[in-house]
């Protein structure tokens, strides 16, 4: 399997987590919906545990370019970005197929904390402090990791609740306790 394949059967298997659960997705499905032999998967995996993680570290990249990207675009300020984030998850909300966070999902499903599917989900989230925490120390907030902190937990309790409720207000709800937050920042 090339490069290309290899990536393409990751982005795939993707979605197709996303919309099933890891656990509930077994290999059959994965090769049948993405038309690639488990044989030729198994080549390049040597376990689903393995074409978990490479799906993991997809979604990563994609969803902190995205929504990096878009708290940039929304705003020009490092405050604003911050709150901006907001505006941001409002959006992925509305979007068709929204069902939440792949990363919350993964660490429910493998909750050892010494499981790398577990090590990796949480990965993804201090890469988002740290760049939470860039912002608040460019606005000049006091305490900014504890601040990016309390903003990180907003932003994940937007997201469980929106998937919960299918609704997007729970993203104008936490905006409003973070402007809260910062404006005593």
């Amino acid at each position: 399997m090339s490069r290309n394949k290899r990536d393409e059967l990751i982005r795939n298997a993707l979605k197709i987590f996303y919309r099933n659960g890891f656990n509930a997705t077994g290999m059959d499905l994965v090769a049948k919906e993405t038309g690639v032999s488990k044989t030729s998967i198994y080549n390049h995996f040597r376990t689903k545990d393995e074409l978990i993680l490479a799906v993991l570290r997809l979604r990563d990249e994609d969803f902190r370019n995205w929504l990096f990207r878009r708290m940039e675009d929304l705003a020009d300020t490092p405050q604003g970005q911050l709150l901006a984030m907001f505006d941001a998850l409002e959006e992925w909300f509305a979007e068709d197929g929204y069902q939440g966070c792949m990363f919350v999902k993964a660490s429910a499903e493998f909750q050892d904390a010494e499981n790398a599917i577990n090590r990796q989900s949480y990965a993804h989230k201090v890469l988002l402090e740290d760049h939470l925490t860039r912002l608040t120390e460019a606005a000049g907030c006091d305490a900014p990791r504890a601040l990016a902190r309390q903003l990180l937990i907003l932003k994940e309790g937007a997201i469980v609740l929106a998937a919960m409720s299918h609704d997007k207000a729970p993203a104008r709800e936490a905006k409003s306790v973070a402007q809260q937050l910062l404006s005593g920042a």
